[in-house]
């Protein structure tokens, strides 16, 4: 059910307008995909730090403090302990490994590209959400 007091569409249409934009902009000024796993596992590599996406990745941490200037940030809240949160971030990160990029590579910038393995890498981390949810709440009960 959706919470309708909460419910905000025009910012939230702002903001993937914005994640188009700047994913657009990565591409034509870097010639780069704008898959954040990609961008942070370049920092390891010492040819990567060339180009714009050191300043892309600083713009994901600047740009929440730029927002808590001119708004507050709404509260962060963890429903699930550490290990949980841990396990699922190792996850994520074994899972953009093994699918050659994150859901902002594949999601956003390989669909716009139409690509098939971007639209076969979307479909399966969307599934996998999907299954996940319906496990955890209406099987599990968690």
């Amino acid at each position: 059910m959706i919470d309708w007091s909460n419910f905000t569409p025009w910012s939230a249409l702002a903001g993937g307008a914005l994640i188009g934009l700047s994913a657009g902009l990565f591409a034509v000024l870097d010639g780069r995909i704008a898959g954040i796993s990609g961008l942070l596992g370049g920092l390891f590599k010492r040819s990567a730090w060339g180009g714009e996406g050191p300043l892309f990745l600083l713009g994901l941490l600047v740009a929440p403090l730029l927002w808590a200037a001119l708004r507050p940030l709404p509260e962060i809240r963890f429903e699930a302990g550490w290990t949980t949160l841990v396990l699922a971030g190792l996850l994520v990160g074994i899972g953009s490994r093994f699918g050659s990029g994150c859901t902002s590579g594949h999601g956003v910038c390989g669909l716009s590209r139409l690509s098939g393995r971007s639209l076969v890498a979307t479909l399966c981390f969307m599934a996998t959400g999907f299954i996940t949810v319906f496990v955890l709440r209406h099987l599990l009960g968690a």
